[in-house]
């Protein structure tokens, strides 16, 4: 597949146009022209570009990818040296931040519902740009339980605050930084709220608000995103599609 295709679908299956980021959605780095092997991961850091040089992608797409607002714009340091390996292999970068997050297929929120199993997931709309979903369970559970049942799907330890007496049944959720959307759930009405990353003031938001929180991971719950994306493509198109998790706690 030649790389302009490759662009002109993703940009037009994502609806890039539709979103206003803080980064460019789209070719951020360009490579060679032709495209069979693909690379997806969350984070464009050094070990995600190292694993797709030893892969032989010609590509590697991310949800978070480079140029963000008010980061330095010089190329110096680890974003010189990122950018260079994929230069000197000539791999084509693509990052794709909202537009993943909000698909109503293989987004972020879409594929997290789904890996958890919350039903019916919609898009609550007096939030903007598709970002905030809401759903409920098959079955009431005790926020132990489902604090368990997080843990235990995105492999790692979640961070529960709330009155754990009460019970849980509904939901609203946005992955990555988002828990200043609590307020949003509060307003809808949810048993809880799940996001990836916490602050200091979310624990007081959610405990005077009478809601439950969990905070699952930034990066725990934006894997599923780019790994549908790429077997998407890979459905589609005939590509190679080789997902690499890079480690990261956060």
């Amino acid at each position: 597949m030649d790389r302009h295709s490759l662009s002109t679908y993703l940009n037009e299956f994502l609806n890039v146009a539709k979103f206003k980021d803080y980064a460019p959605n789209g070719l951020q780095v360009q490579g060679k022209s032709a495209i069979r092997t693909i690379v997806t991961g969350v984070t464009a850091c050094q070990p995600l570009i190292e694993q797709a040089i030893a892969l032989n992608a010609d590509a590697i797409l991310v949800h978070h990818g480079f140029f963000w607002k008010n980061e330095p714009e010089v190329l110096t340091g680890m974003k010189y040296k990122r950018i260079k390996a994929l230069m000197d292999n000539n791999i084509n970068l693509f990052g794709y931040h909202l537009p993943l997050d909000a698909h109503h297929g293989v987004g972020n929120n879409v594929q997290l519902a789904q890996q958890l199993g919350i039903l019916n997931p919609t898009v609550y709309e007096d939030v903007p740009q598709d970002l905030l979903w809401h759903g409920h369970l098959m079955q009431t559970m005790s926020a132990s339980e489902f604090n368990a049942h997080i843990s235990q799907v995105l492999k790692r330890p979640a961070l529960h605050i709330g009155d754990s007496s009460k019970p849980i049944n509904t939901l609203a959720w946005c992955t990555g930084g988002a828990q200043d959307y609590i307020d949003y759930a509060v307003k809808m009405g949810v048993d809880a709220f799940i996001s990836g990353e916490v602050s200091e003031r979310t624990y007081h938001s959610a405990m005077e608000q009478n809601i439950h929180y969990f905070a699952a991971g930034h990066h725990a719950t934006e894997r599923y995103g780019i790994q549908a994306l790429g077997q998407h493509l890979a459905d589609k198109f005939g590509l190679t599609h080789h997902f690499v998790d890079v480690v990261n706690p956060v």
